[in-house]
């Protein structure tokens, strides 16, 4: 998500070149479509582990050496992907200053980036030391998305998704619940994968476990508004709508948030917009995610969403 708008960067600035993307097979369905792209070369991660490893990886690296690009841009900046980038035959390297596990020593060419920025304004300074400065407005090409069948696109509804894969950040059951009810009869959509079992009020549809990355985007660009977790899903929202919450219980907004002016971040109790977050006064001791920040989150959105109360 964050490096599509400096491919995109890559992409205006040589509308001739061969683009190929090197990319994990469950993320790739987000450039369906894509305009910047030419090729996608996927690197089955999974199937190199253990006794399978022989014979995937071979035949994987040699489709890899056909590739002979001009140049390859490292924009993970691990040692796994420099050594992709190598693999590949490219004439020359570029990669950031903040690469890690030794990922540095693979490269031709180093863009001096700040690693407390946020990650869409380091990839972009890579695209720009390749010679690909960007303009605004950003692009961020996103499929459109797949419908979830049996669901009902006409009724009105707000997308919950309070699951995350790091620790601490995703929301306990009882905040969900009260999400579901503090919005009736406004409908509440959750999504994500958990391993919990959601009680659910009458306006609530549970669809946890059961959408592919193309529904869920979908089901952003249906949604009235969504409200998530500092997570993947809620960098695809901040992509297509100002109309997010973005719930950080520890992590830095300004480094790992929505990369959106116009949405809105939770932290420590302060609910304030992307634009305001470098001068908001945001308590530094961390502060619980309570049911009284469920409801100051509800009446944003019935604000701005223009959602009936019950």
């Amino acid at each position: 998500m964050h490096t599509l708008p400096a491919v995109a960067a890559v992409r205006d600035a040589n509308p001739e070149a061969v683009i190929t993307w090197v990319i994990n097979p469950e993320w790739a369905p987000l450039l369906r479509g894509n305009p910047d792209i030419n090729h996608i070369h996927i690197f089955p991660r999974g199937e190199f582990h253990a006794w399978k490893a022989p014979r995937h990886l071979l035949p994987w690296l040699r489709e890899t050496r056909k590739l002979q690009p001009d140049a390859a841009l490292d924009f993970q900046g691990l040692l796994r992907s420099a050594i992709i980038a190598r693999i590949s035959g490219a004439k020359q390297i570029f990669g950031m200053s903040d690469g890690r596990e030794g990922s540095r020593l693979f490269y031709d060419r180093i863009a001096r980036v700040d690693r407390r920025a946020h990650a869409v304004d380091r990839y972009l300074r890579l695209a720009e030391e390749f010679g690909a400065p960007a303009s605004a407005p950003l692009r961020f090409p996103l499929p459109t998305g797949d419908t979830l069948p049996n669901f009902d696109e006409d009724e009105p509804f707000v997308l919950l998704h309070p699951f995350a894969r790091g620790n601490g950040k995703s929301l306990g059951l009882a905040a969900v619940e009260q999400f579901c009810r503090a919005l009736a009869p406004t409908r509440v959509v959750v999504v994500g994968k958990t391993a919990s079992r959601i009680a659910l009020c009458d306006n609530c549809v549970d669809v946890t476990n059961q959408t592919t990355l193309l529904q869920l985007v979908g089901l952003i660009r249906l949604a009235r508004w969504t409200i998530s977790v500092d997570s993947g899903p809620m960098h695809i929202a901040a992509a297509i709508s100002p109309r997010l919450v973005s719930i950080h219980k520890w992590s830095d907004p300004l480094r790992v948030g929505p990369y959106n002016a116009d949405a809105f971040v939770w932290k420590n109790g302060a609910l304030v917009q992307v634009r305001d977050l470098p001068s908001a006064a945001i308590a530094r001791k961390r502060k619980p995610f309570g049911k009284q920040d469920v409801n100051a989150i509800v009446e944003l959105v019935r604000t701005h969403a223009d959602l009936a109360y019950a």
